[in-house]
Parts: structure tokens; sequence; C-alpha cells
């Protein structure tokens, strides 16, 4: 099985640990319809990817997904894709895990998939196809409480971590999270779930995008 994959360094180094029994290249685009199975790990920091994808033929193309709908982009080209594209939560930190979470638009492309996943020797589950997927939605949400809670003067950024880990089980608390996810992935992913429900919970804390602006000039 012919693999290839792109995105940021991290996310990279997450895959190869998941899928360690599988060699993965770089992906080319000259090469696209030579792959088996292409892992677009930031696809949704460079969603006008899809037109590379959208006529390939017998690829598996998997999508990080997170911050956009993938019916989104099929509506604005007109068309569903030749290939079978399906999304993935590909956030740093939640790609090399038990359980792989996923999204299709058709069951006919989840069944193509989960035939290739289960090749890979991958456990996976299949969630709406909606912005935030499940896990993103809860942690993103976490931690933009945990923002609004320092900004209010409640508790040090450090008593939360400990809070969270010590009342809650969690593997690492908010601002940990944070630093291993990256700012900008927790902040594009809340303002893009805002966007899409208008829900408040979602609603940016503004010491985040405070300290997310400030990291462009860091």
């Amino acid at each position: 099985m012919k693999i290839a994959a792109k995105g940021q360094e991290n996310q990279l180094a997450e895959l190869k640990a998941l899928l360690k029994e599988h060699s993965i290249v770089p992906l080319k685009g000259s090469d696209l319809g030579t792959y088996d199975i292409i892992f677009d790990l930031d696809f949704d920091d460079t969603p006008e990817q899809i037109t590379h994808y959208i006529n390939l033929e017998k690829t598996l193309v998997i999508v990080g997904s997170v911050k956009i709908q993938l019916e989104e982009l099929y509506a604005e080209a007109g068309r569903r894709p030749s290939c079978t594209i399906i999304g993935m939560n590909t956030l740093p930190t939640f790609i090399n895990r038990s359980l792989v979470e996923c999204c299709a638009t058709h069951e006919n492309d989840k069944a193509i998939a989960a035939e290739k996943l289960t090749e890979l020797g991958l456990e996976y589950r299949f969630v709406q196809s909606r912005v935030g997927f499940v896990t993103p939605r809860i942690v993103c949400m976490i931690i933009n409480e945990a923002y609004y809670t320092v900004q209010e003067g409640t508790a040090s950024r450090e008593d939360i971590d400990l809070g969270m880990k010590l009342g809650t089980a969690y593997p690492k608390g908010p601002f940990e999270w944070t630093a291993e996810i990256g700012i900008d992935h927790v902040y594009e992913t809340l303002d893009a779930l805002y966007q899409d429900t208008r829900e408040e919970r979602y609603k940016i804390c503004p010491l985040l995008k405070t300290e997310y602006l400030q990291s462009f000039t860091a």
C-alpha cells in the first residue's frame, strides 16, 4: 500500500507513530494519482487543496477537517469528488490515539474508508460531518473557559491545570493542552465553531484572542 502525507512536523510525527508498521512518503503534487491513501493533515488550513483531489479516481484521501465542513467545499465546487474523501481529527495531540475520529459525507465513502482503515490496523469511529468533530469541540471549549477563569482572576493557570488533572483525571490541563495543540489551532477551531453554531460557549475569550494575535509577533 502506497501512503503519502503532508502536514506540520508534529502532525507528521504523530501519523508515523500511529502507522508505525507502514511506510509514509512525502506527498508530491505531480504523483497524486499513484497513491493508495493520502493524508492531508493540515487540509483545513488550505482547503483550496480540494481542487487537487476532487478528480482523483481510486485514491482514499483523508483530510484534516476540524475547522471546515466538507459538504461546504463540495457545494462551492458544485460536485462531489470522484474519489473517496473523508475527514479526520488531525489537530496536534489527537492523531496518534487508540481511536481515530473520522467523518464521511456519504455512506459509500464510509464503507470504502472503513475497509482501508481496518487494513491499516486502525480503530476508528465515524461521527457526524460537522465543524469541530466531537473531541476538539469539548477540549477547545474547556480551554476557552479556562482563559475566562484566568481573565476574571479566579485562579492561576497552574492551579487550573492541576485542578483539571486531579479533579477530572484529564491527561493534561487546558493550558498545557493549548501549548501542545497550538494556540492558533485552538483559536481557529473555536472561531469556526462559533461561526457555524453562534453558540455563546464557543465565543472566544478576549485573553485567548490577545495571546493568539501576539503569537504572530512573538
